[in-house]
C-alpha cells in the first residue's frame, strides 16, 4: 500500500442535505475524497486510465515529452509513465486547483518509475504548451468555458510534433433528448449501485449544474478536425462518458 492510499476518504460530501449549496469546485474537501469519487461516478474510468497509459507504451519513444492537462491527482502521468517503463519520459501535469496539486505532487512521490514527472499549477486556457508527442485532457474540458474549448485543442495540434496523439476524455451528452436521459437514467443506476444515495445524486448534480457544461461527442470530434486533426476515434465510451484519440 502506498502513502497515497493512506490519505484517501471515503466520498461523503452529498450525503446529508445541504439547504446552503455551493457550486462544486475542486476544493480541498473534494480532492480528500476525489479517488473514491469519481471512481464511483464515472463508468469505466480505471479502464480509460490504464487504456491511456496503453496507448503511450504503443506509441511514445524514450525522451517523449506528454502534457497531462487537468491532472487531477496524476493516475494518468503515472500510468503512461508505468506502461512506458523502462522508456524514461518527460511529463509536465498541470491543473489549477492548488490542492489538486500539492495532492498530485503526494501521489506522484509515492510511486518509482522511470520517468520525470513535473506537476504545476497552471490555467490551461492560458499557457504556451512547448513541442509534445502526446496531450491528454481527462475529464478536464467538461469544467472550462465552451469559448476556450476549441483554443485549447487548437493549440494542442500546434504543439503536438508530426505522428503526436492527442485524448481527450469526456462525460457527454446525447444528440436525442431521449436517448440522454436514458444514459442520465443508466447513469444515475451506475452510482445507485456503487453505493450513492438518491439524495447524493441529486445533491451533486444541482451543485455541477453550472459548472460542468457538456458536449457531444459529435461537437469533440468537430472540434478536433477544426483544430486540424484528420485521423480521429472514439477508441472507449461506457454509457455518457467517452475517450478521444487523435492523431497528428
Amino acid at each position: 500500500m502506498s502513502q497515497q492510499d493512506n490519505i484517501n476518504q471515503t466520498d461523503t460530501l452529498f450525503s446529508q442535505a445541504r439547504p446552503d449549496l455551493h457550486p462544486f469546485t475542486f476544493n480541498q474537501a473534494v480532492v480528500d475524497v476525489f479517488p473514491d469519487m469519481i471512481n464511483r461516478s464515472v463508468p469505466g474510468y480505471q479502464t480509460i486510465v490504464d487504456g491511456i497509459g496503453k496507448i503511450a507504451k504503443n506509441t511514445l519513444a524514450d525522451n517523449s515529452h506528454v502534457y497531462d492537462l487537468g491532472c487531477s491527482t496524476g493516475s494518468v502521468s503515472l500510468s503512461i509513465a508505468k506502461q512506458c517503463a523502462p522508456n524514461a519520459l518527460r511529463i509536465s501535469a498541470i491543473d489549477n486547483s492548488e490542492a489538486m496539486v500539492k495532492r498530485c505532487r503526494q501521489h506522484i512521490a509515492s510511486y518509482r518509475h522511470c520517468s520525470t514527472i513535473n506537476v504545476s499549477e497552471g490555467d490551461i486556457t492560458n499557457i504556451s504548451l512547448l513541442p509534445c508527442n502526446m496531450a491528454v485532457i481527462n475529464f478536464t474540458l467538461q469544467f472550462i468555458s465552451q469559448e476556450h474549448r476549441q483554443k485549447i485543442v487548437s493549440d494542442i495540434y500546434r504543439a503536438l510534433e508530426p505522428g503526436g496523439i492527442c485524448i481527450i476524455s469526456e462525460k457527454i451528452k446525447a444528440n436525442s433528448e431521449s436517448v440522454n436521459h436514458l444514459l442520465i437514467d443508466l447513469h444515475h443506476d451506475f452510482k445507485r449501485d456503487n453505493g450513492y444515495s438518491d439524495l447524493e445524486i441529486s445533491q451533486k448534480r444541482s451543485a455541477l449544474e453550472d459548472v460542468m457544461i457538456l458536449d457531444t461527442l459529435d461537437t469533440h470530434l468537430n472540434r478536433m478536425r477544426t483544430a486540424g486533426f484528420t485521423e480521429i476515434s472514439t477508441w472507449y465510451q461506457n454509457l455518457n462518458f467517452a475517450s478521444m484519440v487523435a492523431i497528428k
